[in-house]
């Protein structure tokens, strides 16, 4: 474990990095608000509504929303908190067994489009610390037609080359392990079927050296705003049609059926007194079962 000064300022870059790389997705969402003047979607461009929140146990965050002619919805959320954990999560949570306090800090992104053709990402990073510390997180996409839903669909392929070449770049990250980890944890096991076509996912990331591991953390926020930014303009003003938006509201089920039954993130929240508009603005606004 550090040193208590080092680990103060530790927390501090990680904090402002997490807040910083929120301020430039609102930006970039905005302005890609601003460029569809001819989506399908009549209405205003979409602005960021933000909420300050206060957590009882301590910490609190933002919690940033748009709706708009190209996000149907969208949530950017920054939050930092600290205090003790319940008995029940210091069983799941490493470095809690002789002391319940922790900290933690993060940013979570999700994106649900008008535009069936633009697939739905979700990303989040994350720095916890308790008596040990450690980075977690990832990004997945989840294409929202099965004509799209294909590792071959070049869109899926961009993605994941993104992906492969942001841990390519840093030696902390092992690509095979962290894309096989995001296939196995977005699984719904109950339907034997994945939530999307994966991304990475990693966890307790700890290598022994905290600006290499910080350094791979920032990369993969910068690569989830380049390449997501990219998918949505070539999308944007494709054409759909009812059975297209049909099949939307229908898989839009399966990522609420996972966020509820199966993600760890919700559960955290939940189990630590986070904010239940933040943590629950992971559902998409409209949902179809058949």
């Amino acid at each position: 474990m550090a040193e208590p000064e080092q680990l103060d300022e530790w927390k501090m870059r990680a904090r402002n990095w997490f807040e910083t790389l929120c301020t430039q997705v609102h930006d970039t969402f905005e302005t890609i608000e601003k460029s569809a003047t001819s989506s399908i979607i009549k209405c205003p461009a979409g602005r960021f509504l933000h909420k300050d929140w206060k957590r009882k146990g301590g910490g609190g965050g933002v919690m940033s929303t748009m709706s708009g002619r190209v996000f149907e919805k969208v949530g950017a959320h920054i939050s930092t908190v600290h205090g003790n954990l319940s008995p029940e999560m210091c069983k799941k949570i490493p470095g809690t067994e002789e002391d319940p306090s922790f900290w933690a800090s993060g940013i979570s992104i999700i994106s649900h489009m008008w535009n069936p053709h633009i697939p739905t990402i979700h990303m989040n990073t994350r720095m916890l610390v308790t008596n040990k510390y450690w980075f977690g997180g990832g990004a997945d996409l989840t294409p929202m037609l099965k004509t799209r839903r294909c590792q071959e669909d070049p869109d899926n392929i961009d993605f994941h080359a993104a992906m492969q070449a942001t841990c390519e770049a840093h030696a902390v990250a092992d690509y095979a392990v962290y894309k096989k980890w995001c296939d196995d944890y977005f699984f719904l096991p109950h339907r034997g079927e994945p939530r999307g076509i994966g991304g990475i996912f990693y966890d307790n990331l700890n290598s022994g050296n905290w600006e290499k591991d910080f350094a791979f953390t920032q990369e993969l926020g910068r690569t989830f705003l380049s390449i997501y930014s990219s998918l949505i303009e070539r999308n944007m003003e494709y054409k759909w049609n009812e059975e297209e938006k049909n099949e939307q509201l229908i898989q839009r089920g399966r990522y609420v059926e996972f966020n509820l039954l199966y993600d760890r993130g919700t559960l955290f929240g939940l189990k630590t007194g986070g904010n239940i508009d933040s943590i629950f603005s992971s559902m998409p606004p409209n949902v179809k079962w058949p």
